[in-house]
């Protein structure tokens, strides 16, 4: 393919003929595919924390920027305690996701099929469809990648430097999201700078756009100053424990297995060389290169840039239907059925794996053996429940003074959303975000301690006594089951809890 091809500024009236439809109807349907599935189970142990942190909003939070907390507090209370209805904002961010790739397909020349192809292979690649099962900043922190790439697209094909504030705008609510969008942004600039994109660097609308994302950015940077940049701190802690504990192995592989479709991989592959032999769009060539070189350097995990993916499908499903065109025509038939049905095949298997279709039965055990995740969302209301039934069954003047110590941010948020309903106390805990919120001004005398070791325990509390275990009906094996079952009451702290606050925050 010589790099004119998609160059030529007719295209884009042609296309802008082409109707969407076929592709927002598919996303729409992925979408409702999510919405009848997401009831099933609990809330995942992420999810919690982001619940916890929706009920204390602020500007910043200890592991992450604030957009994702405000958004579930928004959900929170448009729809109360519901797993549908909290996670619906990661759903219409997927279903966005997939409708945004089929009009990068668009933009960049293709017809009916190359769009159709790119929102299937989108919507059927396991890190898409991950995000839309649960409420986490993956799920946004892809819509603002693609939004991105699909405004560089636009500023390319029309040659409009006004794209650069849509730019800004993202990039602004991308680290508002998560901050590893920084990366991509580090794409963005080396793609500027290596290509003919660098004219733009003398348009004022360059700079408007460097502007505003700094602007909307501003006031989570005002937090970490006055933070001292603990999520910097955070960060740090948490990679080099995945480092360590071997989260970080296998990044090229789940390239291929879990970012995008397998299936598709040759069409993505032909993508990223599109993009490097089409002068006018390869400053979207090194918007993948750069992140996936810094952050195999640096050992980040695979799915930091599952975001690029879409882009990536839709040059090479414009350049396969491109190819197809060259094919006889019984040939041409062949080869796109054998390319959907593949797929599609691919897609149903993970499907199977990641969403959460099945609460019984054979379907259900083949996807908790394989999906950590979906075992992570099992539990947590017959742990809180236990709680309430050690705390009842205290003597009154016991349950009168009493805390709940939490040594991980799942138990967090399951004691303060879900414990709610029992009446117990907000949960007490040092871990991320926990740890700004303080202790009890009047300590309790009886705690009730919930993910600690024996020895952990009487380290910090006196007269401790094994009450309960954490445990499910399904007999699910998962951290709270496997690594700390066991509740404890204990009595009053060793140490004033102001010489415990005084370590700092566990990060978790």
């Amino acid at each position: 393919m010589h790099s004119h091809d998609l160059s030529k500024h007719s295209t884009a009236a042609v296309l802008s003929k082409v109707s969407i439809t076929p592709v927002l109807i598919i996303a729409v349907l992925f979408g409702i595919a999510h919405v009848l599935t997401n009831g099933q189970y609990g809330f995942h142990r992420d999810e919690l924390q982001f619940l916890s942190d929706a009920q204390h909003l602020d500007w910043g939070f200890v592991p992450y920027p604030p957009l994702t907390s405000a958004l579930e507090h928004l959900a929170f209370k448009m729809f109360g305690l519901s797993l549908v209805g909290l996670r619906l904002f990661s759903v219409l961010a997927q279903t966005v996701v997939i409708l945004i790739s089929g009009l990068m397909a668009r933009d960049l020349g293709g017809g009916r099929l190359a769009q159709v192809f790119t929102a299937i292979a989108v919507g059927l690649s396991p890190a898409p469809m991950g995000n839309a099962t649960m409420f986490q900043y993956s799920s946004f922190d892809m819509l603002w990648w693609v939004l991105i790439a699909w405004s560089v697209i636009r500023l390319l094909r029309d040659d409009d430097p006004r794209w650069w504030v849509a730019i800004g705008l993202f990039a602004g609510l991308g680290l508002q999201t998560k901050y590893s969008i920084a990366f991509e942004l580090v794409g963005v600039l080396v793609g500027v700078l290596l290509t003919d994109a660098r004219r733009y660097l003398m348009s004022r609308w360059f700079w408007a756009g460097g502007a505003v994302a700094l602007l909307v950015f501003a006031p989570n940077f005002v937090w970490l100053v006055r933070h001292d940049f603990i999520s910097y701190r955070f960060l740090q802690s948490i990679h080099t424990r995945d480092v360590n504990e071997g989260r970080a192995d296998g990044f090229l592989r789940d390239q291929f297995l879990i970012n995008a479709n397998l299936f598709a991989a040759p069409v993505w592959i032909a993508g990223l060389v599109g993009y490097f032999r089409a002068r006018r769009y390869r400053m979207l060539a090194w918007m993948y290169v750069v992140p996936l070189l810094l952050f195999m350097l640096l050992r980040g995990r695979f799915y930091y840039v599952s975001a690029a993916y879409p882009m990536l499908l839709a040059m090479g499903s414009v350049i396969g239907e491109q190819w197809l065109r060259t094919l006889r025509p019984a040939w041409r038939v062949g080869t796109a059925a054998l390319l959907f049905s593949g797929v599609a095949a691919i897609g149903i298997y993970a499907a199977l794996i990641i969403m959460p279709i099945a609460s019984n039965g054979p379907l259900r055990d083949f996807a908790l053996k394989r999906n950590n995740d979906l075992r992570e969302k099992i539990g947590w209301n017959e742990l809180v429940t236990r709680v309430a039934a050690i705390r009842d069954a205290l003597p009154a003047e016991q349950r009168a003074d009493l805390g709940i110590v939490v040594g991980n941010y799942g138990e967090q948020g399951a004691i303060e959303l879900l414990g709610k309903t029992y009446g117990l106390p907000p949960p007490i805990t040092a871990i991320n975000s926990g740890w700004l919120r303080g202790y009890p001004q009047t300590p309790p005398h009886t705690v009730i301690v919930l993910g600690s070791s024996r020895e952990r325990a009487d380290e910090l509390f006196t007269d401790c006594r094994l009450a309960g275990h954490s445990g499910n009906a399904w007999g699910v094996v998962n951290e709270e089951s496997r690594d700390h079952p066991d509740i404890f009451v204990c009595g009053p702290a060793r140490k004033p809890w102001s010489e415990l606050w005084s370590y700092g925050p566990e990060f978790g």
